[in-house]
């Protein structure tokens, strides 16, 4: 059939089309992508368009003249019937969704609208069908299908907002966490979940989405509906329209509260192995000038000392007793925990820590150089600070109970993004294999065995972090360059939680 004649047999009344209508229409059968087909009251098909071999396979010359049958899979021939009745009765069948098979016999789904044809007469005569493979948009279907059932089913919360801070969908592990009913929150502004003195955190969130920004695994603070507190673990996305335009949020949220608790007792108990450990070496600091001072008591008993040597036994054992006193007191500042960050110099501590480990850096034979370039002061929390370069001057000790050299330094870096202090504790013990390097950091990992615990390391990540810095190890077993460096950066004013800055708040 012609391409005019094809048009006309499809839309009817040729007479009224001229013949430059009739390539026009034509023309655009030919090229579109749907399926455009004809066929009589019998069910035989008379005309094939390009986009019907593209979508079932056949060639125009195998199927025209063949019966409609040859695209419905067997199952569903009574749908002809069906559709024949409708078409002899004048009537249209409009997006009618069913299955069809392509010429290699795959089946596939595929939306039909189908016309009656009609002479010039008005006699039906046959219909035209427009038919669509909806395959992709299925597949989408049953993604979006699949997706939201695993958002449902989901234990996390998954929430998503649109720019201006309204709730607009609750999943059930949303209910879970906070307690509100879908009914009860969808609608209402995200600040019913953040409590009043983080709630400046939720113009930074949208500034950071409106800027197309991800904010993965922060941790901070929600409220339930009860008005309890929730820690929590959040992950927040920009949502995109077609354009790519960032129209909201989806956020999912992880109750962390039990992590949390198990990790603060972790810290609890490494505080308690960490203060035990330099109890130890602190009794040996001070068995030494208590023992000079029992000897001078001695000294001063004895029959025949002159009243000079009296006052030079006196006044050694008060400056061997101010030694006593001195270490107590430096004893007490590592553990006199306030909860809030003071000014310190950095320097000071570390040497306050290797005083304490003096006797122990001496028996192993282990020689000390220092570098200190920390002249200004740095805000941290003392006792904290003083565990984690306990815990990594400690170990340095372990790896090297043959002797060797432990080497520590301080330097500022004033860079935009680093604007801080760096220390740097390298010592020549034997090592950490390279197989266990990337799991230094994990609880309860330790190349030990039954002398370490296991948490030193990870419990001095949790800290250092809590002051907004970074710790990082490297190390080395090869013969004669063995030895481990930590490295340890901690900005002059970190997170420290209640005075971090609102560049590094993120959350719902």
């Amino acid at each position: 059939m012609a391409k005019a004649e094809f048009a006309a047999g499809i839309f009817g009344k040729p007479s009224v089309l001229t013949d430059a209508a009739k390539n026009f229409l034509a023309a655009i059968i030919a090229s579109s992508d749907d399926a455009i087909v004809s066929k009589d009251l019998n069910g035989i098909i008379t005309t094939w368009n390009e986009g019907a071999r593209r979508i079932f396979g056949y060639e125009a010359d195998e199927i025209v003249g063949q019966s409609i049958l040859r695209l419905i899979p067997p199952e569903l021939h009574h749908e002809e019937d069906f559709i024949l009745g409708k078409i002899r009765a004048g009537e249209r069948i409009e997006h009618f969704e069913t299955t069809r098979v392509r010429k290699n016999g795959e089946k596939f789904p595929i939306s039909v609208t189908i016309s009656p044809i009609k002479d010039d007469s008005g006699r039906i005569i046959g219909a035209s069908k427009i038919a669509r493979d909806i395959s992709d948009r299925r597949r989408a279907d049953e993604s979006r299908s699949r997706l939201a059932a695993i958002v449902e089913s989901a234990d996390d919360a998954i929430i998503s907002k649109n720019l201006d801070g309204i709730i607009t969908s609750w999943n059930r592990g949303a209910r879970r966490l906070f307690g509100y009913e879908e009914h009860e929150i969808i609608g209402q502004s995200i600040l019913r979940l953040i409590p009043e003195n983080l709630r400046h955190e939720e113009d930074e969130i949208l500034r950071k989405l409106r800027a197309g920004e991800k904010i993965e695994h922060y941790e901070t603070t929600r409220v339930s509906k009860g008005g309890e507190l929730r820690a929590v673990s959040i992950t927040i996305s920009p949502i995109r329209n077609s354009r790519g335009e960032v129209i909201g949020a989806s956020k999912i949220a992880r109750d962390v509260s039990d992590r949390k608790k198990v990790e603060r007792m972790a810290i609890e108990a490494e505080k308690i192995a960490t203060t035990g450990r330099m109890a130890a070496a602190i009794a040996h600091e001070i068995n030494n000038p208590l023992a000079s001072v029992l000897n001078l008591v001695f000294l001063a008993r004895q029959e025949g000392v002159s009243k000079q040597d009296l006052q030079n036994y006196l006044a050694t054992a008060e400056g061997e007793l101010e030694r006593v006193s001195h270490i107590a007191r430096q004893t007490l500042g590592y553990y006199r925990e306030t909860g809030s960050p003071s000014e310190v110099q950095l320097h000071r501590l570390i040497e306050e820590v290797l005083s304490v480990y003096r006797n122990r850096l001496l028996a192993y034979n282990i020689v000390v150089e220092a570098t200190f370039n920390d002249l200004r002061k740095i805000s941290v929390r003392r006792g904290e600070i003083v565990q984690v370069l306990s815990n990594v001057v400690s170990n340095a000790i372990d790896a090297m109970p043959r002797g060797g050299k432990l080497s520590i330094s301080t330097t500022q870096l004033a860079k935009s993004d680093h604007d801080g202090l760096q220390i740097a504790i390298n010592d020549t013990g034997c090592g950490i294999r390279r197989e266990h390097l990337g799991r230094v950091f994990e609880p309860f990992f330790t190349t030990k065995g039954s002398l370490g615990t296991g948490i030193g390391l990870w419990v001095a990540r949790q800290l250092v972090e809590r002051h907004g810095g970074q710790i990082s190890l490297s190390s080395s077993t090869d013969a004669g360059d063995s030895g481990t460096g930590v490295t340890i950066y901690l900005p002059y004013r970190g997170a420290q939680g209640e005075t971090a800055t609102a560049e590094s708040k993120a959350g719902i």
